[in-house]
């Protein structure tokens, strides 16, 4: 079993006035159904879909492995012990490849793994919204700031997503979530920020609001995926209050910390693709394959053959 991770981190700490502290843990939210990919998703959980040849969820751990996490923490649900297997050591298929001599592909397989005693499970017993299955993290986390990765939301950029969020968490020491513009029909599918001044690609956080109408909508600046947050949002969670479809939503817990510390998104640098939609999760599987050079050229050809036809 591999004992390190293959990706180096790549935390950059800039000076400050003050001492922040480092973002060690993540919360991978997998309980979910995947009620949009069925039949596929009867028996494989969503977050094991592939992008090429890797699923949704080992490219989250990766991103989350080179901006520095050295804890995985996965909230889990029913039928989605296909997760654990893939983060842990398989000695038959193992066997099988250096029988074969094929080491190329047992490296592959051994670089998925964490090293030992740094990958965590707990079950949400019932599916009651985000900020349910955050607060089920909650004694795995303890008293210190956190990483929140939606394995559905995948990103192509020079720089990981989650290291653009670590390094404005350094630099403000308060909560923070990777924002974009989004069409401002589809408001009522995020969260969505009521926006105050900006600075480069940060945003100061006046208020959010979760999946408002585009009528009701302060902006179309939305919530995405990835988020860096004070430990105290669990007292928040805890209270269980319900919000929009009846859930527990994080983003409701995250709008009453606004004011206490600073609060801020980032215009995230990079590609973003919804591969909780069918058409999302298409266009990411082209992109990764068009970046592979074992793979470009015949994409190209076949993109040329239907384009076409």
């Amino acid at each position: 079993m591999a004992e390190k991770w293959p990706w180096r981190p790549i935390v950059v700490l800039e000076e400050s006035n003050f001492m922040t502290k480092r973002i060690r843990k993540a919360v991978f939210p997998v309980g979910g159904l995947g009620t949009r990919f069925l039949p596929a998703t009867k028996a494989m959980p969503k977050e094991m879909l592939p992008v090429v040849d890797k699923p949704l969820i080992q490219y989250a751990v990766e991103e989350a492995a080179a901006a520095g996490i050295e804890e995985f923490i996965f909230v889990t649900g029913r039928a989605k012990q296909a997760i654990e297997d893939h983060f842990d050591v398989s000695f038959e298929l193992e066997h099988m490849l250096k029988e074969r001599g094929s080491d190329a592909r047992l490296k592959d397989v051994r670089d998925v793994l964490p090293a030992s005693g740094r990958v965590a499970y707990t079950r949400q017993g019932e599916a009651l919204g985000l900020g349910h299955a955050v607060l089920c993290a909650r004694e795995l986390v303890g008293d210190e700031p956190f990483a929140v990765l939606l394995a559905d939301d995948l990103f192509l950029s020079e720089k990981p997503c989650l290291q653009q969020l670590v390094e404005a968490h350094d630099r403000t020491d308060g909560n923070v979530v990777a924002v974009m513009d989004v069409p401002r029909e589809q408001t009522d599918r995020y969260g969505i920020l009521d926006v105050g001044t900006e600075e480069g690609d940060m945003v100061e956080v006046k208020g959010l609001v979760e999946k408002p109408s585009p009528e009701e909508a302060p902006s179309n600046l939305s919530i995405i995926g990835r988020y860096i947050l004070r430990p105290e949002i669990f007292e928040f969670l805890a209270e269980r209050r319900t919000g929009a479809g009846g859930e527990i939503q994080l983003t409701d817990a995250m709008a009453r910390m606004i004011g206490d510390k600073p609060f801020h998104g980032v215009r995230v640098q990079g590609r973003r693709f919804d591969c909780g939609d069918k058409l999302g999760f298409f266009e990411a599987n082209l992109a990764f394959a068009l970046r592979r050079d074992d793979m470009a050229e015949g994409v190209r050809r076949i993109l040329k053959d239907y384009a076409g036809s």
